[in-house]
């Protein structure tokens, strides 16, 4: 039946979508600031608003851009370089979209200017003017940074298009190391953006292609849809080495599973453990496929949490099957092993169900990360179904072929022992098996003690990691183990940085790269709207949205209006009825100040009269782009202004969707997750035999927890949606590993804690030492994929099995033993008054004769 089902709902493929939207996916779902650029689109259009000012101010639209530098740090402004770069400018206006019936070039799907040409950027036009002043052996003409004058009058900004400027008195360009230019597209309907995107896969051939007949220079492309591109590049460049982890995952598995006695050796079981893992995740797939669910790289990580799920489950199942005896029938042996491993399987599977849950509620604001945790909860849904059908069947299977003394992968008879020596060596080996008539009374019964990791665990390593002399040094190990978490744990930090869920050799890292490197000094462009109607002609009014303003680049309409009114010596105290008049018939229709009249929004009220309601000007931060903290303080700074302001004010980037809240946006799946796998120890604590079993175990998640957040952050990963995911993850991940080990450690009566911590890792560290060795197999092909998303998910989930695993084999086995809950407490003292006497009568037989010897009482 699961396979039926696997293959039916895996047919849905035909139906695979993948997700288009990063903003869907990464962005804070509630976030302020998608409130405020609907505020500013409805307030300001967005294609008029793009011929002067840095690029992405409201939206990113349709666009694309292109870095030009030099290999020798050259100034891109010197005579070769400007006819270099005025000749690719021209070689990007002539590229052409072919479309039946229709050849669409730059001039057909630019944003237009209001004289209807095209808008470019204004570096581009004061190239062509440096161009114009050495042909006629001008030196008369200057390039300001970073605000500069263009011939026709006009201010325009600069400190975006130029980069790695060296300046000489008065803001003079000696020089620049960098050059940016973007082209602008519309996207007003359909065909019109599916041709702007093929545009833009143009544009990038066309860079590349122009830079391999120009290799003094480095061109950087970039397009709007780089981001999604390079996004969803992570499964293509995973392929081959996720298929390399199968193959890898496979061997392990059979090898684990494997015993030189060739009845008891159990390989097909290792290969249907990975199997049933494999069905599990094809229906989960199948089922979001048939839900209208969209595939995205986030996905790359279910398959390795249903790997740790799923195999331990089953390696816990075999190692049950091991102590059952022999000479049971397979119901019986088949009913101890479900008896003995699905409880505790049944446990975590339900804490998983819970954790993820949480995560996939709407209480989490990142897509991303509901739609993985709601994927997973399918997956490990069926892995638990699949495991009680799919793998409880097949080793009903292996058990007849086990109790019929047949071969573990032939499945042929296995010969007895005095036929098998007539036969060759090779044959011999091939066929090795005990008998259980063979074992002696005297010999130990237990024959899968042949087992090379039963064998390692219960003649060694149990009795070092308990010695008395190893104990020292386990705990001090420990001490180091969380000072070192600490000094992590200490320094965490939030990566909103959107490079960091890529593929590496990218557009989209190469090109961050060299924006964060030449063009860090002037970042990022802020727009600060005004949407309210205010006294603009009153001069206090007037300071005060300056003050606000103070500790930027301000490249805005009201400064201007200043400047202009004190050239004209013009008192700023105007009345309102003046103002206004000023702003139509003077100040908007002069030259010089023409192009800032979009930043004016006009309301007509009664008598004709004039009134301002909504204004905006343009700020240039002075922060250093490559440490995202800043641009986060930044915009919680100005959120904090807004609110205490006299003027009704709101900021607003593009980047500020997807950092606004983003702090407590990621950790919010972790926070809820944690809550909830806590409340449900506590619960399942009055449920369980013993309380300090939830004690211990919440003890030992919380050390993990702390560990794998210190050493990720001390391993450059930053706490991210990926991260955050793995760290959802490692909490299931040590309960599953840990929850049998101390279940079996508490529950037990007599003897002493070091014989029972001996006792629980003979029992179940067979199950996780194969389990991690899987594990950790898996996991080393994603080391070598070149993305830093699979980047961060193998460092995290690399460093989770770690840690659990350094749990499990030494801390709690060397502080259990000196830590309750204590053994001599619990053993049953006999009470004399409820002594039973037992007669013992011995009978000899004399001569046929029965006769009473000897009555003994006990």
């Amino acid at each position: 039946a699961p396979v039926l089902i696997s293959i039916l709902l895996g047919a849905s493929f035909s139906r695979y979508q993948v997700e288009d939207s990063v903003e869907h996916l990464l962005a804070p779902t509630h976030s302020l600031a998608k409130i405020e650029r609907n505020l500013v689109d409805s307030l300001f259009p967005v294609n008029r608003s793009k011929h002067r000012l840095y690029s992405d101010l409201q939206t990113p639209g349709r666009y694309g851009r292109v870095i030009i530098t030099s290999f020798r740090k050259a100034n891109m402004l010197d005579q070769h370089h400007t006819d270099l770069i005025l000749k690719l400018h021209s070689a990007v206006t002539r590229i052409q979209v072919q479309r039946p019936g229709f050849n669409y070039t730059f001039a057909h799907i630019c944003i237009l200017n209001n004289d209807k040409t095209c808008i470019v950027d204004d570096i581009v036009h004061v190239l062509e003017e440096l161009k114009a002043a050495r042909s006629s052996n001008r030196t008369n003409f200057a390039i300001t940074y970073p605000i500069t004058h263009l011939k026709d009058g006009r201010e325009v900004y600069n400190g975006h298009q130029l980069g790695g400027v060296t300046v000489h008195s008065k803001d003079r360009v000696k020089s620049a190391e960098a050059i940016q230019l973007t082209y602008y597209l519309q996207a007003i309907n359909s065909l019109n953006d599916m041709v702007a995107e093929k545009w833009e896969s143009i544009f990038c051939d066309t860079v590349e292609l122009f830079q391999k007949s120009n290799r003094k220079v480095k061109m950087y492309p970039f397009t709007s849809s780089s981001l999604k591109e390079d996004f969803q590049k992570t499964s293509r460049v995973s392929e081959r080495y996720l298929i390399t982890s199968l193959v890898l995952v496979v061997t392990l598995a059979i090898l684990c599973c494997s015993m030189q006695d060739c009845v008891r050796s159990k390989p097909w079981l290792g290969l249907l453990g990975l199997l049933t893992v494999t069905l599990a995740t094809l229906t989960a797939a199948g089922i979001i496929n048939l839900t209208g669910g969209k595939y995205n790289s986030t996905f790359l990580g279910i398959p390795f949490v249903m790997l740790g799920h799923g195999l331990y489950g089953t390696f816990e199942m075999l190692s049950s099957w091991r102590k059952t005896r022999e000479d049971q029938h397979v119901k019986e042996r088949t009913a101890a092993v479900f008896a003995d491993s699905m409880l505790s399987f049944s446990l975590t599977t339900a804490m998983y169900l819970v954790t993820f849950g949480i995560g996939a509620s709407p209480f989490t604001n990142i897509e991303a990360a509901r739609i993985f945790c709601c994927n997973s909860c399918i997956a490990i849904f069926f892995n638990y179904l699949y495991v009680l059908s799919f793998y409880g069947s097949s080793l009903v299977f292996t058990g007849y072929i086990e109790n019929n003394y047949q071969h573990s992968i032939f499945c042929r008879k296995v010969p007895k022992p005095e036929v098998l020596q007539e036969k060759p060596a090779w044959y011999r080996f091939l066929l090795t098996a005990k008998f259980s008539e063979d074992t002696d009374d005297s010999e130990e019964t237990n024959t899968y003690e042949s087992h090379l990791l039963v064998w390692f665990l219960k003649r060694y390593y149990c009795d070092w990691i308990t010695n008395t002399y190893v104990k020292p040094f386990v705990v001090l190990f420990y001490l180091v183990y969380i000072s070192f978490a600490l000094m992590g744990y200490l320094q965490v930090s939030e990566g909103s940085d959107l490079s960091n869920i890529v593929a590496t050799a990218t557009r989209t890292i190469e090109y961050t790269t060299a924006q964060q490197k030449y063009f860090s000094n002037y970042s990022p462009v802020i727009g600060f709207y005004i949407y309210e109607s205010i006294e603009y002609w009153n001069t206090s009014v007037q300071e005060d949205v300056l003050e606000y303003t103070k500790g930027f680049v301000r490249i805005s309409w009201f400064e201007s209006y200043l400047n202009y009114l004190r050239k004209l010596n013009i008192s700023t105290g105007l009345p309102k009825k003046n103002f206004t008049d000023m702003l139509r018939n003077s100040f908007l229709k002069t030259p010089q100040f023409a192009h800032f009249s979009e930043d004016i929004i006009f309301s007509k009220k009664y008598n004709n009269e004039v009134d301002v309601v909504a204004s905006r000007m343009f700020l240039v931060a002075k922060t250093m782009e490559t440490k995202r903290e800043e641009l986060y303080d930044l915009l919680e700074t100005l959120r904090k202004l807004s609110l205490t302001s006299k003027v009704k004010f709101i900021v607003f980037n593009p980047s500020f969707v997807y950092m606004d809240r983003y702090a407590s946006s990621v950790g919010a799946p972790l926070q809820n997750s944690c809550i909830s796998a806590l409340f449900l120890l506590f619960f399942s604590a009055f449920l369980v035999a013993d309380s300090l079993i939830n004690v211990w175990l919440t003890l030992t998640v919380a050390s993990v927890e702390f560990g794998v957040i210190g050493f990720m952050t001390l391993w450059k990963v930053e706490l991210d949606c990926i991260s955050v995911l793995c760290l959802i993850y490692g909490i299931n991940y040590t309960i599953d590993n840990c929850a049998p080990l101390l279940s079996t450690f508490v529950l037990g009566k007599e003897f002493t804690r070091t014989k029972w911590v001996k006792n629980a890792l003979e029992v179940h560290g067979v199950a996780i030492l194969q389990s991690y060795l899987c594990y950790i197999v898996g996991l080393i092909p994603l080391a070598a994929v070149p993305s830093n998303l699979t980047r961060t998910l193998f460092r995290c989930l690399f460093l989770i099995a770690l840690v659990t695993f350094f749990h499990c084999f030494a801390i709690l086995p060397v502080i259990l033993t000196f830590l309750p809950p204590s053994k001599k407490k619990r053993k049953e003292k006999k009470n004399p008054e409820n002594r039973e006497e037992i007669e013992c009568v011995e009978m000899v037989d004399m001569d046929s004769t029965r006769v009473v010897d000897q009555i003994t009482t006990v």
